[in-house]
């Protein structure tokens, strides 16, 4: 049975909701103060690293992030014209990236990790005193604490692997259709490489350690993932480039018939 229009205006003000109240959480999460984490002195080495300024910036980051999706997702639809895709496509990688936002903040506060120049935030003027209480700016040393994960990795990770993932099932990468097409796979490669550049940049700049960007990248390339498949089917589909809201009426169809004749199968075999 097809949805009424209030049922789907309905629908989308709760997914609007959702997202809007994922957003206000990791707002909030943002000025939290992390774990603080004992620091022995033998392990003081670790977080000796240079402080430089990041790479890429998050006035260069938050860009990357929202609008790089959104015009691949909006350039697929002036080539397709097709307003369901582009609805499922908008709410799948705003889930991914308002989750994502939450988790980062959440185990970035629980694990409390020294960022690699730790050091230099806690003691600006090298000198360390018995105690190793920190004499430098409060809030460049809470910033210093929030070394685990990463989130520039994961952040990167999950709105670049959400659009190599759209890009895969609209291209049919993973299914008989396009498989064995050098140019769709990597077009399906290049955000996922611009992801990787990103993620590895923070250990460049010794933002992070290594560890923390592996496991940001793993995080936010599942949730990417985990958000797609809300929406999509599975990439070795046949109906990989369509949005779940697009195919389930025909795929119903196709099951009431395949069951019709099932029936009438049956009922022959008993009539001979």
């Amino acid at each position: 049975m097809m949805p009424n229009v209030r049922d789907i205006e309905g629908s989308i003000w709760v997914e609007i909701s959702v997202r809007t109240l994922l957003a206000l959480i990791f707002i909030e999460l943002e000025g939290a103060t992390p774990f603080t984490r004992k620091i022995q002195p033998d392990e003081l080495w670790l977080y000796k690293n240079p402080r430089s300024d990041s790479y890429v910036p998050t006035n260069v980051l938050w860009p990357l992030v929202f609008v790089t999706p959104t015009a691949v997702i909006l350039l697929v639809f002036l080539l397709q014209k097709d307003k369901t895709d582009v609805s499922q496509a908008i709410l799948g990688c705003s889930l991914g990236l308002s989750l994502n936002g939450v988790f980062t903040n959440i185990m970035k506060l629980i694990v409390g990790r020294p960022r690699p120049d730790f050091f230099w935030r806690c003691f600006p003027d090298g000198e360390v005193n018995p105690e190793l209480k920190c004499t430098g700016e409060e809030s460049v040393i809470i910033e210093g604490r929030k070394s685990f994960p990463s989130g520039h990795s994961s952040f990167s990770f999950v709105s670049m692997g959400f659009i190599a993932f759209y890009l895969a099932g609209k291209l049919h990468i993973f299914n008989s259709i396009g498989r064995g097409k050098s140019w769709r796979l990597c077009a399906f490669l290049l955000p996922l490489s611009v992801a990787l550049a990103v993620a590895l940049s923070r250990t460049c700049d010794y933002h992070h350690h290594w560890q923390d960007v592996l496991c940001g990248s793993l995080l936010g390339i599942s949730i990417s993932y985990l958000c797609y498949r809300q929406y999509y089917p599975s990439l070795t589909s046949i109906h990989s480039h369509r949005p779940y809201a697009a195919i389930t009426p025909h795929l119903e169809l196709e099951t009431v018939h395949s069951s019709q004749s099932s029936v009438q199968n049956e009922e022959q075999i008993k009539w001979i």
